[in-house]
């Protein structure tokens, strides 16, 4: 299977292009060390680490956003979080090959993450990864995060380009939700943080790849 007409490619953040969980589990897990609880492995939290602080926070504590202390935590986890946040977090292997290969064949590329502006502009302006990045949007850049599809919309706008024209590639159902939805190609990453629960097949991508660099594979270039 090839795509065609392809114009531009869009990536999530998290468990697509980095490997941000050894980040995301120290900052929380740092919270339960603080409070005389055990510290946990890595292990234990990579699972939802695509979830942000709503799964970090569960896996560590056990609690849900309906926690009367929950909002004070999650600020508290952001601030650990942004302490620490380009420690450990690296791109998955692969993925620096793949960007160069679409640099050199001059095909635009960006980032469509849910991940707030306060966490993605510093952690991407500070990973020479990104330099060749035509577009980063954050999950606060438009009024909607995914899977809504205003922040592919909002991507292909910027640069210029039809959704139609891009391919979106996500290791969560909602990326291929807000791919679908914004008449996009979609690709589901499974070398990312899918979990042990995730069924791919049931999320209708248009194809799905187990590293990096079979996406150049499905590009009609």
């Amino acid at each position: 299977m090839k795509f065609e007409n392809v114009q531009a490619v869009l990536f999530d953040l998290d468990g697509t292009l980095i490997d941000s969980a050894p980040d995301l589990g120290a900052a929380v897990d740092k919270m339960r060390v603080a409070r005389g609880m055990s510290s946990l492995p890595l292990s234990h939290y990579r699972p939802m680490a695509g979830a942000g602080a709503r799964g970090m926070i569960a896996l560590a504590f056990g609690w849900t956003p309906d926690h009367p202390d929950y909002e004070q935590l999650k600020e508290e986890f952001f601030v650990n979080y942004e302490s620490c946040m380009t420690e450990r977090t690296f791109a998955f292997e692969g993925v620096a090959q793949l960007i160069q290969e679409l640099v050199d064949l001059k095909m635009p590329w960006g980032v469509v993450t849910n991940k707030s502006k306060r966490f993605a502009e510093p952690l991407t302006q500070a990973m020479p990864l990104f330099a060749s990045a035509a577009v980063v949007i954050s999950g606060d850049t438009t009024p909607h995060a995914k899977p809504h599809p205003a922040p592919l919309l909002e991507a292909a706008k910027r640069l210029g380009v039809d959704p139609a024209a891009c391919v979106y590639v996500g290791d969560d159902e909602r990326d291929i939700v807000a791919g679908h939805a914004a008449q996009m190609k979609t690709v589901a990453a499974t070398y990312g943080y899918l979990g042990a629960q995730a069924d791919v097949q049931r999320w209708q991508a248009h194809a799905q790849i187990d590293c990096p660099e079979q996406l150049l594979k499905l590009l009609h270039v």
